[in-house]
């Protein structure tokens, strides 16, 4: 259902800390104006770990607006209760968008059957597509692959974001998965790896500040044009790089901000704003790619 760059995007806040809508507004529409082929809102980019609960709808509910169905919106619905991530994705269903996106529930350390049980509960509480969300770095727990492929034996259960760091996984599930479950990459650095071993795309940190790269690179994959492919590839690089020097989304941010889409940098505690040096070496980048 889902293939090619996947935007997950950032949150813009104000200088007194509330969600600004404006530029969120201005986000989404220069996404879709550049090529980005879905938006991924309220995910861990989007720091939903300090939303509210009312901001976390509003902005699921913003999001599906805004986009208009020029692209697909996967919506964050993840927790570690079980119940409250039920309650996003119920609400996501109601507000339109055309998957969740759930992550294996963080802290608790669930064994598989638990987090079978949790993904299952969720699937058989709402009508809407759901893609898994495998990132181990941020919760301990993971999903081995035979309970992806049991899950995946579920009618809704359509995908995963994968930002494991083992890239002989994407083969193996898609060997066993065949090419109608969708695999999409949750690491940026490794995204050329990651389609040359069965994966279909990307929800992306990078893309928040380069969108039309990282179409052009996932594009070029699918028509099988690897001259613009490995161009591509090769320019984006550093750029991904730079954007995990300091706790995402701070990075993406600044980018976004130095490029005029967002009015603030703002990140909330307990992230910080970047420093001095990767401010600098953000700037060069961006000059570099032609992005400012």
């Amino acid at each position: 259902m889902f293939k090619g760059s996947f935007v997950a995007l950032a949150t813009p806040f104000t200088n007194s800390g509330g969600v600004d809508y404006d530029a969120y507004d201005r986000l989404v529409n220069w996404q879709v104006e550049q090529g980005t082929h879905g938006l991924v809102p309220c995910g861990t980019t989007g720091e939903t770990p300090t939303l509210t609960h009312k901001e976390h709808m509003e902005l699921i509910s913003h999001s599906v607006k805004c986009a208009d169905g020029r692209v697909p919106v996967i919506a964050g619905a993840g927790s570690n209760a079980t119940d409250e991530a039920i309650s996003l994705a119920q609400h996501a269903q109601k507000a339109g968008a055309d998957a969740i996106l759930t992550v294996v529930p963080y802290y608790n350390k669930p064994c598989q059957q638990g987090i079978y049980q949790h993904f299952k509960s969720i699937h058989d509480a709402t009508d809407i597509p759901l893609v898994l969300y495998d990132v181990p770095g941020r919760t301990v727990a993971k999903f081995d692959v035979d309970t992806v492929c049991r899950l995946a034996e579920l009618p809704r259960v359509v995908a995963i974001k994968d930002a494991a760091p083992d890239l002989s996984r994407p083969l193996e599930m898609r060997v066993r998965l065949g090419r109608e479950f969708g695999l999409l990459s949750g690491e940026d650095s490794t995204v050329a790896g990651y389609l040359a071993q069965g994966g279909d795309g990307c929800i992306s940190v990078t893309a928040n500040a380069a969108p039309k790269l990282c179409a052009e690179l996932h594009t070029a994959w699918q028509k099988k044009d690897f001259e613009t492919f490995e161009a591509r590839r090769n320019a984006l690089s550093y750029l991904h790089k730079l954007m995990f020097r300091s706790p995402n989304p701070a990075p993406a941010k600044y980018a976004l901000f130095k490029m005029g889409i967002i009015n603030t940098a703002k990140v909330r505690l307990p992230l910080i704003e970047v420093g001095e040096t990767l401010r600098q070496n953000i700037d060069t980048e961006l000059a570099r790619l032609g992005l400012v």
